[in-house]
């Protein structure tokens, strides 16, 4: 349940923002409702091995891009960061195995996702906590649909010291960043030992494998995505380390379930909310609404869609290039420069730069596939006019997220 390690890039770009007073009492977070039934009982969990932890970077000014000033990145990429005025955020969060030990789920493997207390936090980790917790809620509020592309909270706790503990059913490790450097690693290794020697049939099979796994690993991306949008709720942190898979086994690509994970930048973009106090964990998101000509509640519910919409275009080139590509030939920052800076959100202009690699070949020829129909898709969806942007019903719609695995 690792954010992408060192070396692998995490967009979209995030901030925490300054410290504020929480309106609920924490007697009160972890309330277990009878719609729900969330495990609050700290008895009712053990808790296992650590897995790792990650942090979040405080941006205050960038270089310009498009997506705006508010970042979060793993800690192995502050060095990597072409901004200015880093600061590391005083949110760290610790992510443990664990398994429900008593009550009708006992045995149940879970993921612990811990946010700090106040003391070594600060009153923004109530703040994510308690954003995420009320997303999973209203998101899992209806048993009769829960959707299987959303990790599923099945209970949380606080501790004497102040921590938030919540528990998520343990649906795998491995991130969609995992399985992208496996793939490029992979793919170095081939190369270095001889590639252009490799049986054509297998290599031609393997592309196959690749090009299936990762167009189903798009669709329940988009899936996800969709069903939160149906239900007013924007994801705002989407990118390849906040997918989660249960596999990373090309072969076992009939069995993927991708989910989403990490909602705490959600945003409820019902018209009460869009009417009323934005909140602090949105005043990002809205000023690039604003910026963009998104004034009345209607057309800020449209940018905020869009705005996730843009997100899942970024990772759509992120899981077109990096599993095809040798490891260290693209990464998610270079790329999304290439994108953004380098041609300016010009999808041809780009394509025609990487044909002339052929280092990018394979990334160039899976989103050809269709008559071009990944490239298309790409260019939808990081259309510069966010009015202009598909939704994420009709990104399942296109055809690139079936010719793949024709």
């Amino acid at each position: 349940m690792l954010l992408a390690p060192p070396g692998h890039c995490l967009f979209p770009l995030r901030r925490i923002h300054k410290p504020y007073s929480l309106s609920r009492t924490r007697t009160t977070r972890f309330c277990c409702r009878a719609s729900m039934n969330l495990i609050t009982n700290s008895d009712s969990f053990e808790v296992g091995r650590l897995i790792g932890s990650y942090g979040f970077m405080n941006i205050t000014s960038s270089s310009g891009s498009p997506l705006g000033a508010d970042a979060e990145y793993s800690s192995g990429d502050v060095g990597r960061l072409r901004v200015q005025d880093v600061g590391e955020g005083s949110v760290k969060i610790r992510l443990y195995d664990g398994r429900v030990s008593q009550g009708p789920l006992r045995g149940t493997p879970v993921v612990f996702k811990v946010y700090p207390g106040q003391r070594a936090g600060g009153n923004e980790a109530d703040m994510m906590a308690a954003n995420e917790l009320n997303a999973h809620f209203f998101l899992q509020n209806n048993s009769n649909d829960i959707c299987q592309n959303l990790v599923l909270l099945i209970g949380g706790f606080e501790t004497k010291t102040g921590e938030q503990w919540l528990a998520f059913r343990n649906h795998g490790k491995a991130s969609a960043a995992d399985y992208a450097k496996v793939m490029s690693e992979r793919v170095s290794k081939t190369r270095a030992d001889g590639g252009q020697v490799w049986n054509n049939f297998e290599q031609e099979e393997t592309i196959k494998r690749r090009r299936y796994f990762v167009t189903k690993l798009l669709q329940g991306i988009m899936r996800g995505l969709a069903y939160m949008h149906d239900r007013e709720r924007l994801h705002q942190s989407l990118g390849p380390a906040s997918v989660i898979l249960n596999t990373i086994v090309e072969r076992d690509a009939v069995y993927l379930v991708p989910r989403l994970r990490d909602l705490a930048f959600s945003v409820d973009i019902g018209y009460s909310k869009l009417e009323g106090d934005p909140g602090l964990l949105s005043e990002g998101l809205w000023r690039r609404a604003y910026t963009a000509g998104a004034f009345t509640p209607m057309e800020k519910r449209a940018f905020g869609i869009a705005d996730d919409i843009y997100e899942a275009g970024l990772l759509l080139a992120y899981l077109a290039f990096l599993p095809f590509c040798e490891a260290g030939i693209m990464d998610g920052l270079s790329l999304q420069r290439l994108l953004e800076s380098t041609f300016q959100l010009d999808i041809g202009a780009t394509r025609e730069y990487c044909l002339a690699d052929d280092r990018l070949l394979d990334a160039v020829n899976f989103l050809d596939l269709g008559d071009g129909a990944g490239w298309e898709l790409l260019q939808a969806m990081l259309n510069p006019d966010f009015r202009k942007r598909p939704t994420a019903q009709a990104v399942l719609n296109h055809r690139f997220m079936t010719v793949g695995s024709l």
